[in-house]
């Protein structure tokens, strides 16, 4: 049983009326992390998200930043609306989990639990249509891309919240290493921001046996990946966080040759602006000065990606408010702390007010892992979630 099912619970309409086609809506995962797709290509997926809302009575509509589905529903008289966003697309891992399910798209897998999210607001948008216990207007949005980094910031450019306007925007993330069904808040800043380099240090070639006729680029990346570290525990406050992370080192191909560059590939987190500045500055000087002092050129393409996921404070109260009422206490994890990784949610929030959270996954393989699963069982208590939060903000009363 899930851990946050519990003999009150049983008596609870949402719940009740969730159990009754909880198996099409697992069903339906399976379907979709059998048949995953890529950033911008998730065209069968959109198509189902959109046939099964439009079935329910939505107001679908299609092609927002290509693959983008957005459903409204408009209840009563109501003049708050609400939104809420899951994202759709897969990762380029070959699956490794022995699921009779498994992605049969070879390369493509969903190892971040999209398939899960995506399945878990239609469960709550079937729910919601047929009951209709609220007034005002649900905006429903399958986001495209969030891998990328690219899927919000195109829904935004092509007018997402000029053409359907919400007072409020909402999303979630499941959790691996949470305890399953248990849901997490965390006001101001939730997750990092995410910057990439690129860093090509150039010297002069040579052999091996005679170095000293070289410049070595090897050596001058060698300083220069031990100094990195520098930056964040020198630079940066010891209050906040920084990270600074070489991935990526590609040089040469023979024991006995010196090559004529090195180049880096490194990732970059922070969260807040003024830290993310800090890192833009002096990892670049750092590279170059490093570089210089072999005798060596260090080129920099230091490339944004997209800013810290920082949630309003207001609503961040209210969606955990609305887990302690509808979930219980004891759902909620006490002490929720930030996570490093990123999310392009954080374009929506700069957009509007609103909030991110979290449901754990229970013990699982981690994010991004070739053997990771998203666990059925979450997707109940977080649909009942989604719809206890829809009601609430768009009761009659809450004006």
């Amino acid at each position: 049983m899930n851990a946050i099912v519990n003999a009150a619970s049983l008596n609870d309409p949402v719940e009740k009326g969730i159990a009754a086609y909880l198996d099409e809506i697992i069903a339906l995962r399976h379907d979709l992390h059998q048949y995953p797709e890529l950033a911008f290509q998730e065209h069968r997926t959109s198509k189902r998200v959109a046939s099964l809302l439009t079935d329910w009575g939505y107001e679908v509509a299609t092609g927002i930043a290509g693959t983008g589905v957005v459903a409204t529903l408009k209840r009563g008289n109501g003049q708050r609306s609400l939104g809420i966003r899951a994202d759709m697309d897969a990762l380029p891992i070959d699956e490794a989990t022995g699921l009779d399910y498994a992605s049969s798209n070879p390369g493509v897998m969903h190892a971040c639990g999209h398939d899960g999210h995506t399945s878990i607001l239609l469960a709550a948008a079937r729910y919601l249509a047929e009951s209709s216990q609220f007034n005002g207007t649900l905006r429903l949005i399958f986001q495209p891309a969030e891998e990328i980094g690219a899927g919000a910031r195109k829904m935004l450019s092509e007018g997402l919240f000029d053409r359907f306007p919400v007072e409020a925007v909402f999303g979630l993330h499941n959790w691996p290493g949470v305890p399953e069904g248990q849901f997490g808040f965390v006001a101001g800043p939730a997750m990092a921001s995410v910057d990439q380099a690129v860093i090509k240090i150039v010297g002069k070639g040579g052999h091996g046996a005679e170095p000293h006729r070289a410049v070595d680029p090897v050596l001058a990346s060698a300083s220069f990946i031990t100094a990195l570290q520098s930056v964040v525990s020198r630079n940066i406050d010891p209050q906040d966080m920084a990270v600074a992370t070489v991935g990526s080192i590609h040089a040469g191909s023979a024991s006995n040759v010196i090559p004529e560059s090195v180049e880096l590939k490194l990732t970059m987190r922070a969260f807040s602006e003024q830290v993310r500045v800090t890192l833009q500055e002096r990892i670049p000087a750092l590279a170059r000065a490093q570089a210089e002092s072999f005798g060596a050129v260090a080129e920099v393409n230091y490339r944004l990606g997209f800013p810290a996921l920082v949630n309003h404070a207001d609503e961040t109260a209210f969606a955990r408010g609305v887990a302690v009422q509808a979930l219980g206490p004891a759902a909620v994890e006490a002490d929720f702390r930030p996570r490093t990784a990123s999310e392009d949610f954080a374009f929506l929030l700069e957009a509007k007010p609103g909030s991110y959270l979290f449901v754990g996954n229970g013990d699982s393989a981690p994010l991004h892992s070739a053997q990771y699963n998203f666990n059925d069982a979450i997707i109940a208590p977080a649909a009942r979630y989604w719809v206890r939060l829809a009601e609430t903000f768009l009761a009659d009363d809450n004006r």
